[in-house]
């Protein structure tokens, strides 16, 4: 079996999706959950971007023990400089560079000559080797790039030092018979190849990803480059735990295995769609809801007689457990700290003594309580903001009747420590909640989005909310989460979070166009 290394670009590509916006403490929660998972690689930002961003980057390679941490650069000295910067003191350190080689890219986008691109790309992989021994080369847009050009610009790359070579579909354009020919070419017609890794890195705008990364993988790659949950930006990358699942289940006709721990999938699957809202479809291959559903009564007889009828893939392959009861409203404080261990959060003494006081408020209100509902607990404490809220939501009241005008009462606690109360009214209560929350706030908003989402099964399940707004001071959108068993409650929740993220803003505001990329 030929190991594949897995490069995660999520807390890179993944969050680069619209809507998206992670802040240093869910990024380095992230990071140790993918180093929990297994992967090789972890692209932990794009330093050059934003102070926020770098902040971000050097924390999570202070972190993490046992996997190559790297950061992206384009091909300029300051971005090198920025990227190594953030990276140089962790255990693996990595540097990515990247420039676009393909002729619409280097004619409308660069309006530099492929000698000029050339000349570039060897310069700046040759300075970052100055700095870090392990360096990756990327060619923006290899799939619509002129094969010879592509492979004369590796080969002179590799002169250079550069360590890994990927070849980006950047605009999920390929299909896999042309994605493979691609890097059987470039196996045959680089003479110095054998001394790199070959990565493929793949969107899917065409829904191909997961068939070219494999079609890439049987044409000479050795690294696999997505995300978990397929997240990223347009329509996401390939989903890195779809993969690893299939190389494993298809191991009679693939001959590739992977790091992965594959029991962790489905906790990295649901910390990354907690932290970033993006909740994961139902039918989504692996990971979704509907994974291990059978609602056909022909489906349903087979799987009771033999689960191998229709059950390819055992839900505890990925994580998921048939029992998912946890704990009681008897259960001690010991016993919960037993759970938490167990599901290797790792708590301050102050932090257990909160998240046990929650789940002991949850177990006044709903029968059972299961592990998920304990994820979300623990993950919300995890990554509270607390200490830097400006906003704090005292109360609220919402009257609501079919032939009333909907009205909330709400009162917050304001940056100065001031009491502040008012009502409004709104075409709807979610609307009535947030006209009057915006009365008492200084920023000027305009909410973009709002999912609502239910954690567990039944009328008692936990309501989580994700919002997106757009901040006109700023001129950046920003994202906010909000969990409880009423939906009313979370929605205001989820919007406090999102005002009072807005302060991180000024810091990790983006400043590099999104379409620099790979």
């Amino acid at each position: 079996m030929t190991r594949i290394k897995i490069f995660d670009t999520t807390l890179r590509d993944g969050e680069q999706s619209p809507g998206v916006n992670l802040n240093q403490i869910e990024k380095l929660e992230i990071a140790k959950q993918l180093e929990r998972l297994g992967v090789d690689v972890m692209e932990a930002g794009f330093p050059a971007s934003s102070q926020g961003d770098f902040d971000a980057v050097q924390k999570i390679a202070d972190t993490i023990e046992n996997v190559t941490v790297t950061a992206l650069a384009r091909a300029f000295k300051s971005d090198i400089d920025r990227a190594w910067e953030a990276i140089k003191n962790a255990k693996k350190p990595r540097i990515h560079v990247f420039i676009a080689t393909s002729p619409i890219h280097m004619e409308y986008k660069l309006k530099k000559t492929a000698e000029e691109v050339t000349d570039i790309a060897v310069n700046m992989v040759r300075y970052a080797k100055e700095k870090c021994d392990d360096i990756e080369w990327s060619a923006e847009d290899a799939s619509r790039t002129e094969l010879p050009f592509l492979a004369s610009i590796i080969e002179k790359v590799i002169d250079a030092g550069a360590t890994v070579i990927n070849l980006p579909d950047t605009v999920g354009f390929t299909t896999p018979k042309e994605y493979g020919e691609m890097f059987r070419y470039i196996k045959e017609n680089v003479p110095n190849i054998d001394k790199v890794d070959l990565s493929c890195h793949c969107h899917d705008d065409l829904g191909m990803a997961a068939a070219n990364s494999i079609a890439a993988v049987q044409n000479g790659a050795t690294q696999i480059e997505g995300t978990i949950n397929g997240i990223g930006e347009r329509a996401g990358n390939v989903a890195l735990e779809e993969l690893a699942v299939a190389f494993k289940i298809r191991e009679d006709f693939y001959p590739y295995t992977t790091n992965l721990t594959l029991k962790e999938i489905k906790r990295t699957s649901d910390l990354i769609s907690k932290l970033t809202g993006m909740v994961v479809p139902g039918n989504k291959a692996v990971v979704g809801r509907n994974a291990f559903a059978h609602e056909s009564g022909i489906h349903q007889d087979g799987v009771l007689k033999n689960a191998q009828t229709y059950e390819i893939i055992t839900p505890e392959l990925v994580g998921i457990q048939s029992n998912n009861l946890v704990l009681g409203k008897h259960s001690g404080k010991h016993a919960f700290k037993d759970k938490i261990e167990q599901l290797e959060f790792t708590l301050t003494d102050e932090q257990i003594t909160e998240a046990f006081k929650s789940f002991k408020l949850l177990t006044d209100r709903k029968k059972e309580v299961t592990e998920d509902d304990l994820f979300v607990i623990l993950t919300d404490i995890q990554t509270d903001l607390s200490t830097r809220k400006k906003y704090e939501l005292l109360s609220f009241q919402v009257q609501y009747g079919s032939h009333n005008l909907p009205t909330a009462t709400v009162a917050l606690n304001t940056p100065e420590g001031k009491r502040v109360e008012t009502a409004r009214t709104g075409q709807g209560s979610v609307e009535a909640l947030y006209n009057t929350i915006e009365a008492l706030i200084e920023e000027k908003i305009q909410l973009t989005d709002f999912t609502l989402n239910s954690i567990g099964k039944g009328t008692d399940a936990l309501a989580e909310v994700h919002v997106s707004m757009t901040v006109e001071e700023y001129q950046t959108s920003m994202s906010g989460r909000g969990t409880a068993q009423d939906v009313l409650e979370a929605a205001a929740h989820a919007f406090i979070n999102a005002i009072n993220r807005i302060f991180l803003t000024k810091n990790n505001t983006k400043k590099i166009d999104a379409s620099e990329n790979i």
